[in-house]
């Protein structure tokens, strides 16, 4: 079951550190990017993720292909992607050994919540950490 409750996404927020936002966009007009800005603002290692722009940089990250290519712990996965595509992120995660899975607002597939759950992930859906962060109360990270 995702988690839904404040308190447990905040200590899974408060406890991260590197987040992989997959579908990580370089076009300023897209949700991905300003999310990408906030998340490093609030002191988070955010590595983006995107086949389309591998090589490039966002936010001076380099963009990455896919998460097997990141090479170093990741604690949450950040999807931006189609309810349909995110499963196969979903699945990359497991593969890495990533602690959790946040698929973004309107990001509902519950079959790839289900194997990211048996797999040992936690997994949050159809939220924004931009929005909970504030509305949580997190604290910066201090780096």
């Amino acid at each position: 079951m995702p988690l839904t409750r404040g308190e447990d996404i905040k200590a899974l927020l408060e406890g991260a550190r590197t987040i992989a936002l997959v579908g990580a966009s370089d076009r300023p007009d897209r949700p991905s990017y300003g999310v990408m800005r906030f998340l490093q603002d609030h002191g988070y290692r955010v590595i983006p993720v995107n086949p389309q722009i591998t090589g490039e940089h966002v936010h001076g990250e380099f963009v990455f292909r896919d998460l097997s290519q990141i090479g170093e712990p990741i604690d949450i996965v950040d999807i931006f992607r189609r309810p349909q595509a995110a499963g196969e992120a979903v699945d990359e995660a497991i593969a890495v050994g990533a602690k959790a899975v946040w698929m973004q607002l309107g990001v509902i597939n519950a079959e790839a919540a289900a194997r990211a759950e048996a797999a040992g992930l936690t997994v949050v859906m159809d939220r924004c950490p931009a929005i909970d962060i504030p509305r949580l109360g997190v604290a910066p990270i201090a780096n």
